[in-house]
Formats: C-alpha cells, structure tokens, sequence
C-alpha cells in the first residue's frame, strides 16, 4: 500500500506543485493551512478575499492535486468530502486531471448541459458529497 500511496502522490505531483505554489503565496498573506490525511487544506486570507471578484465569486472550493483552497474553514467543513473527491480523481489521472475536466465541461455545453453541474467529474464529487451528508443526517436522527 505505501508504494500504492506513493504513486499516487507522484502521478498528482504536477499539479500538486503549482497548488504548493499558491498555498505557500496564500499562507505568507494570512491564509490558515493544515495538513489532514495527506491532503494540505488552506482557506481564509486572501483567498476569501479573491473569491469576492467576479471571475472567482463561482468557486466556494478548488483542488490543485493534493492541495485544497476553500473561501473559510467553514466552507472547507462543508465541501471537504466533495473536494477530496477531486483529490482521488487528480489520483486517478494525474497532470491529465485538469485537461479532462474542462473537456467535460466543453463536452456538457455542447449537449446544451451546465458546464459544472452536468461535468461528469462534478457528478462523482456531488454524489460522494450528497452520500456523506445523508449518513452524517443519519447518525444525528
């Protein structure tokens, strides 16, 4: 399992350096960091800030590899389970990851469909996000 793990880090590894970039720029502005199963989480500072322009008010969350941005740590709360979900298909495809998802998007507007909500990889992080907060429901019933 651990070379299992490791591949996966190094496939993600593209991506995952540039998402280091941003948290290390994001970070030194006064964004909070931590570092939870592998998966280094950052939010607040500047990014909340950036996500208040108009080309970013859309994004909530993004994940660059094994790097997650959320707007405030509440937002990472809320969208963990949807974002690492992002994480395991940057494992998946590695550097291809970022090509692929615009691709969906392209190929949902094409069919007259939204762009996000219709992005097949979209639908996998919506429905282990849905699953997630369906179970959490149950064990508070």
């Amino acid at each position: 399992m651990p070379m299992q793990r490791f591949l996966a880090y190094t496939w993600a590894a593209p991506v995952s350096l540039f998402g280091l970039l941003l948290l290390l720029l994001a970070r030194g502005l006064g964004a909070q960091v931590c570092v939870l199963d592998g998966v280094a989480e950052c939010s607040g500072g500047p990014i909340d800030k950036i996500s208040r322009l108009p080309f970013f008010s859309q994004f909530a969350a993004i994940t660059l590899g094994h790097i997650i941005f959320a707007n405030d740590a509440a937002c990472m709360q809320r969208l963990r389970v949807h974002e690492r979900t992002h994480v395991k298909q940057y494992e998946r495809w590695g550097p291809l990851f970022p090509p692929l998802y615009l691709l969906s998007s392209a190929w949902a507007l094409l069919r007259g469909k939204h762009y996000y909500r219709d992005n097949v990889f979209e639908i996998e992080a919506f429905a282990a996000q849905y699953a997630d907060e369906a179970a959490q429901a149950q064990k508070n019933a």
